[in-house]
């Protein structure tokens, strides 16, 4: 029977896809031809909306067809209106439709820092390109020490989503981990947390210093499942339930308002405590919530 749940579940989100596909392709050419800043910015809006309803279908037959119970934690006081940045732990591509289910429609249209190889996905990476999320590329230290150039790759992507985030409110979403968490992961890092990897401060930091008062403020999101190894199939099958989403509101610091010194390394390291601390606190609830080694 889960089986059988999880290929029902992959074709509708196949189905849906693909219906909005078509929409989403006449968009793109669209927005790639239209003339100014103004029209692409109003393609980008029709995209948008193309994208808000591929979601919300989404979410509509995950409701009623895998019946996933999740416990979500939300401040009452969010809206489409605002600018946030939303970080969170990250356990499973699941993550992604967890957060949806709570935030859909409460806060604006997400963004993602996406890994550069969700590009290549069919229709779902030309939307990714098209609603100009940022695709990183994660260079590592040795890389960019023979190529200091690289460096700047990552950040020139971050900036160009946040100029389209001075003009209308954003969701800017960072799982700040880099990658999904597993205890081989973890031993490997040498993670000084049970639950989580080691955070990374850059994009946080970076986003703060190119949006600053902008933003209304950050939504700290902790993400525990009953399952210690939940998967997406396993999530299409039905089986990953329970699920628990707390969401904390976060106030901005004013120091962390400084786009001069962003690279000044006084500065990093207050911005590498800072999340550190936040993460030892998502570790403690973490492991207040259920054992998940």
């Amino acid at each position: 029977m889960a089986i059988f749940k999880g290929l029902v579940s992959a074709l509708l989100l196949t189905l849906n896809t693909l219906f909005w596909g078509g929409p989403l392709i006449l968009l793109t050419l669209l927005k790639i031809v239209v003339p100014g800043q103004q029209l692409k910015q109003t393609v980008l809006q029709g995209l948008n909306g193309v994208a808000l309803n591929w979601i919300g279908f989404n979410l509509w037959w995950m409701r009623h067809w895998l019946n996933t119970e999740l416990r979500a934690y939300v401040p009452d006081n969010l809206s489409p209106q605002q600018w946030w940045l939303v970080i969170s732990n990250h356990r499973s591509w699941t993550d992604i439709f967890m957060l949806l289910m709570a935030l859909h429609r409460r806060i604006p249209m997400p963004r993602f820092f996406l890994k550069r190889q969700l590009i290549w996905i069919p229709i779902v990476g030309l939307a990714f390109w098209a609603l100009e999320f940022p695709f990183m590329r994660r260079f590592s230290r040795e890389q960019i020490a023979k190529n200091p150039k690289l460096a700047t790759i990552d950040r020139v992507s971050t900036e160009r989503m946040c100029r389209q985030a001075r003009t209308k409110p954003i969701a800017i979403f960072n799982f700040v981990e880099g990658t999904r968490f597993s205890a081989a992961k973890r031993d490997a890092q040498q993670s000084p947390y049970r639950h989580l990897l080691r955070p990374k401060a850059g994009g946080v930091a970076q986003v703060l210093s190119l949006l600053g008062k902008q933003l209304n403020g950050i939504l700290d999101v902790t993400i525990s499942y009953a399952n210690p190894t939940p998967t997406f199939w396993g999530f299409l099958c039905g089986k990953e339930a329970p699920v628990t989403l707390q969401v904390r509101q976060l106030s901005i610091p004013e120091w962390m308002y400084a786009p001069d010194n962003l690279d000044e390394k006084q500065h990093k390291e207050r911005f590498h405590t800072w999340i550190n601390s936040l993460w030892l606190e998502k570790d403690g609830l973490l492991a207040n919530q259920t054992d998940h080694d």
